[in-house]
């Protein structure tokens, strides 16, 4: 299909100068965003301006009716937004949206406010100076680099592509782009006899119907070049006939009259009429490298983008009544259909060249009508319940490993296990768990978050009956394994399904203060629950509780939890979670060995090692693969990269906390396993109180690190509380406050937290997202463990130096910080029990105060890489 440039065609988005009121018919929100203004329309549809709940601004790009009835066209428009998200780098517009099988789809991508280059060279200023031209080569190249790593060809690379802003051009519009291990077999041209590109800006092999390679879009940068250098079209108009100016590009050398004579030669190579012979555009981005400090535009263009930024900051959206059903967007007007090019001969009548014409059949898209796909994409109306099953599942997930480790005294006598044994019931929990939860997120994604949530807990429920019929030590293993497995499954679907079931500002608060409350709470939950059940029952009883929940939730799953149809066109990616995988259960691993053979231990240090390489080689391929577990704009959101890191310093700090607090509650205050669940049970519940009744409440209204950095004070100053900490506190003076002050700071901080982090994410790929949020909360558990265990036997050791006459299995105990006052030790030995007890205490003081630090350092991540605006500053919004 040929596209004239004076036509807006129908994968373009028309970034225009000046921005319009939104009328009555338009909507009021798209997906979740909130539509602010109409930036301008296309052949296949309109363009919104758009703010996401994170204070992000956007161009929506919401596609006619009429075009999204035909099943091809949807299934082209999926394959062409899917190669989109691949592509990033500095000087691209990144998509970062889309709902391909709403009513009316929709995509959302960063939004440039800039002219293009067309109305730059031919309305506003005309042919752009030399530094420009090397400069504009210079950043175009680059932006094809990241396109042609994407394993994609952009195919229709010209002036109204590009668009002009005062630190560089841009490269938008990846509609018509094609995989380049598709273009064989799948190809517009290939099965339709089209042609796709713009007749001034398309290479040889486009216009004689070749297949394509990078280098094509390597001409085509040189026809932009010819065009902003001189202000005029590679070789003329079009207007003589389309066949005939065809073959002027396919046999005619280009006329460089007017290019700068240090760019004639470089310009010259990129229009090579053989493809092998033009240079790359890496070659290209090398030839032009310029002052990247220096203005690259002349001052009066300058000016002119700075009126328009300065008319967009004072743009103010009229107030208007919502309009219903704002999922549909209603025109105003019918916009015109794609327009469709009627091949025309040479001036002299000649019939055309073979090979340089449209076919001449019926015109591709004239599809037959066909009903709209009933599947309509808005707040399902049970999706509270289907919230409620899923905080179940993730209930289960938080007291699964709590609940075990609670038996495991109880499990070691029963079964008459061997002290080594002991360590490798949780470790191949956390392998299993390590292992599979990148899988569980990519399986979400591939399968649909509901089926995995049901595989999820019919797996763990299989686990709980395995686990309590148990006659063996191996036995009990593989339940352990199935239900780590399992969690795997459940924390990724969970999370996935609350981050894309709610998107408006107020809705997403509340859940995910509920979220937030049982990530906060389980711990503490899992412990009571574990304890009672370990004393009163049986062991094999903390394996069965959880086996009628777990039911009860799949019940409700399959009833109450809506999930759309699977939008992602991704195979599965063998090769990044083999990486992914066996790097996470390497580590996991190696921080399990380290526990209790120590940092210096070779195989340790490998293990470690080879398992950070295996994540570095697995980021990498996921920049380079065509269907990644995490697409690129995953990693370049920084509001979620420090959300996620102050998730990990987070789980490091609590990890500590729950170390210390559960052996100081049992070894100096005499509770029992049951004893310490209840006392921890009032910071549960300064967890939930904050998280749904404060920070929820305040989510949409003020800027998450306004309530993360706070939060993490509060946490830090309630950690600070117990390391003061001895043999002759008491729990209502000293534990209680400092704990009520970590429950509420963490309430206040996980709910913007884990929104901020899950957002701004395609449904698609929610679930990967999700399994990346878990690795770094997670993480931090992992490496505290050895670490803080490390640090607590350096300290009691230092400490116990001078000191004699205590046994040897003594001091192995302490160093474990085991305290011995209620050991019932003989009387003989009470001033070594008095020493060492004061050198364990010293340590836990330690521990907390390296917990203090992480929190703060944690906040401090927060408060500088989580710059996302409030979500929306109408306190009515849904």
């Amino acid at each position: 299909m040929i596209h004239r440039d004076s036509t807006p065609r129908s994968g373009r988005l028309n970034y225009l100068t000046a921005v319009d009121q939104l009328i009555t018919e338009d909507p009021t929100r798209i997906g979740p965003y909130r539509l602010i203004a109409r930036l301008g329309a296309g052949g296949m549809g309109l363009v919104y301006l758009g703010r996401s709940e994170a204070g992000r601004t956007v161009a929506v790009k919401v596609v006619q009716a009429e075009h999204a009835q035909h099943p091809e066209f949807r299934r082209r428009f999926a394959r062409e937004v899917a190669a989109a998200r691949r592509v990033g780098g500095t000087w691209t517009a990144a998509v970062l949206d889309a709902d391909t099988e709403a009513q009316v789809p929709w995509v959302a991508t960063q939004y440039i406010p800039g002219p293009d280059l067309t109305t730059v060279v031919a309305k506003d200023f005309g042919p752009l100076p030399e530094h420009s031209v090397r400069t504009l080569a210079n950043r175009l190249a680059v932006a094809l680099q990241s396109v042609h790593g994407a394993g994609l060809i952009h195919r229709d690379l010209k002036p109204s592509n590009v668009l002009v802003t005062v630190d560089g051009p841009r490269v938008i519009d990846f509609g018509i782009a094609r995989a380049m291990d598709s273009l064989a077999g799948d190809s517009l041209h290939t099965r339709t006899g089209m042609l796709i590109g713009s007749p001034g800006f398309m290479s040889p092999e486009q216009v004689r119907g070749l297949e394509l390679t990078p280098a094509s879009d390597v001409f085509c940068l040189g026809a932009v070049l010819v065009y902003a250098a001189t202000g005029r079209l590679l070789f003329g108009a079009t207007e003589t006939g389309l066949n005939a100016h065809l073959f002027r590009i396919a046999e005619e050398e280009a006329d460089l009259t007017g290019v700068p004579e240090s760019l004639v030669d470089l310009v010259r190579a990129c229009l090579h009429k053989d493809p092998a012979q033009r240079p790359t555009p890496a070659d290209v981005a090398a030839r032009t490298v310029t002052d990247q400090d220096g203005e690259w535009l002349p001052g009066s263009v300058l000016a002119q983008l700075g009126r328009h930024a300065a008319q967009l900051l004072d743009f103010a959206p009229e107030t208007r009544t919502a309009q219903p059903g704002p999922r549909i967007p209603a025109q105003a007007q019918p916009l015109p259909p794609p327009p469709v090019y009627t091949p025309t001969t040479p001036a002299d009548h000649r019939p055309a060249p073979p090979g340089f014409a449209p076919s001449a059949g019926p015109v591709p898209g004239a599809w037959p009508p066909s009903p709209a796909p009933a599947d309509v994409h808005g707040p399902h109306p049970r999706r509270w319940g289907g919230l409620a099953v899923a905080v179940l599942a993730q209930l289960l997930v938080l007291i699964g490993t709590t609940t075990t480790n609670m038996a495991l005294p109880s499990i070691y006598a029963d079964l008459h296990l061997a002290a080594d044994d002991l360590d490798s019931l949780p470790l191949a929990s956390a392998l299993a768990f390590g292992a599979l939860l990148l899988l569980g997120g990519h399986i979400t994604d591939l399968i649909g978050r509901k089926r995995t949530l049901i595989t999820g807990l019919v797996g763990y429920a299989v686990a709980g009956v395995i686990g309590g019929l148990s006659p063996s030590f191996g036995v009990l293993i593989a339940a352990d394994v199935l239900q780590g497995a399992s969690a795997a499954l459940l924390s990724s679907a969970v999370l996935a399904l609350v981050s894309t079931d709610f998107t408006g500002p107020k809705e997403r608060g509340r859940a995910f203060g509920i979220y937030a409350a049982i990530a906060g709470s389980g711990t503490a939950i899992g412990l009571f629950g574990g304890g009672w059940l370990a004393e009163s029952m049986s062991w094999r009883w903390c394996f069965y509780a959880g086996v009628p929940l777990a039911v009860t939730a799949a019940i409700g799953a399959a009833a109450l939890v809506h999930d759309g149809p699977v939008r992602s066109p991704a195979r599965l990616d063998v090769p990044g979670l083999l990486l992914g995988s066996v790097g996470l259960a390497t580590l996991v691993y190696g921080f399990g060995r380290a526990e209790s053979r120590g940092w210096t231990d070779l195989l340790v240090v490998l293990l470690l090692v080879g398992g950070l390489a295996l994540l570095l080689v697995f980021a990498w391929w996921q920049t380079a693969t065509t269907s990644p577990l995490l697409p690129p704009y995953v990693f370049q959101d920084r509001n979620r990269v420090g959300s996620c890191l102050a998730l990990a310093f987070i789980g490091m700090g609590m990890f500590a906390l729950h170390l210390i607090l559960t052996r100081y509650l049992q070894g100096a205050l005499g509770y029992a396993p049951s004893q310490i669940g209840v006392a921890l049970l009032p910071m549960a519940g300064a967890v939930v109180i904050a998280a749904t009744q404060v920070s929820a409440r305040l989510y949409r209204r003020l800027a998450p690190r306004v309530l993360i950095v706070p939060g993490l004070v509060l946490t830090a100053i309630g950690l600070a509380l117990l390391t003061g900490l001895d043999a002759k506190s008491a729990y209502a003076t000293q534990v209680l406050p400092g704990t009520l002050l970590i429950g509420f700071g963490l309430g206040l901080a996980f709910v913007p937290l884990f929104a901020t982090a899950t957002g701004e994410i395609s449904p698609q790929d929610s679930g990967g997202a999700s399994a990346m949020v878990n690795m770094a909360q997670q993480s931090g558990g992992w490496a505290a463990s050895p670490l803080f265990g490390g640090i607590l036997a350096s300290v009691v050791s230092a400490q116990l130096d001078h000191m004699s006459g205590a046994p040897e299995g003594l001091t192995k105990a302490v160093e474990q910080g085991v305290l011995l006052s209620r050991q019932n030790l003989p009387a003989a030995l009470s001033d070594v029990v008095r020493e060492t007890d004061k050198a364990v205490l010293g340590g836990y003081s330690v521990i907390l105060w390296w917990a203090v630090g992480l929190t703060l350092l944690a906040g401090l991540l927060a408060g500088l890489l989580v710059t996302a605006e409030a979500p929306s500053g109408d306190p009515d919004s849904r």
